[in-house]
């Protein structure tokens, strides 16, 4: 385990390397933003601590790395991501709750991710992922995306919604 931010940072990003079992130029690779509500308290309005658990187990399987990014609730926050939750109990979308809070749909950023897979040496990689905006944000700064495999999660009642969202409106390849 590896931590990325300034000095006396007190959430820094994380990157958890795992060896590779076969020496790859390619290694395995998850970008991971931080979901606090999923990752942590097993919440099944998303998809998030799935796609986490799954990728951890890929990467011990196959060597690699987990770049685990602290950008909770899309880049807006968890107390933020808490008042979008409540605008999606009276019946907006997760986009349509972020925009009226005043945020972007989605604010995230991949280029701290790009940067720490420089740092460890890892500059192409068989991305673990469905979203395209992580695949277009790390190869315009400069990491080679050879290969993208998907995070297949089955969707459940509470999540089935938030998964047409992301397919939909943000592209993602469900």
């Amino acid at each position: 385990m590896i931590a990325f931010g300034e000095e006396g940072d007190g959430h820094p990003h994380i990157a958890l390397v795992a060896p590779s079992a076969n020496g790859t130029k390619a290694p395995l690779v998850r970008v991971h933003s931080e979901c606090m509500t999923g990752d942590v308290f097993g919440s099944s309005r998303c998809d998030c601590g799935q796609q986490l658990a799954y990728s951890l187990a890929k990467i011990a399987e196959e060597g690699g790395c987990l770049v685990y990014l602290r950008q909770e609730g899309r880049g807006i926050g968890l107390v933020e991501k808490l008042k979008a939750y409540n605008l999606q109990d009276e019946g907006m979308d997760t986009i349509e709750a972020n925009e009226a809070l005043g945020h972007e749909a989605d604010a995230r950023s991949f280029d701290a991710a790009a940067a720490i897979l420089k740092e460890l040496s890892i500059t192409t990689a068989r991305l673990l992922t469905n979203n395209p905006q992580k695949v277009k944000e790390l190869e315009e700064n400069g990491i080679r995306v050879e290969q993208r495999e998907p995070v297949v999660i089955a969707p459940v009642k509470e999540n089935e919604a938030y998964l047409a969202v992301k397919k939909a409106a943000m592209g993602h390849w469900l």
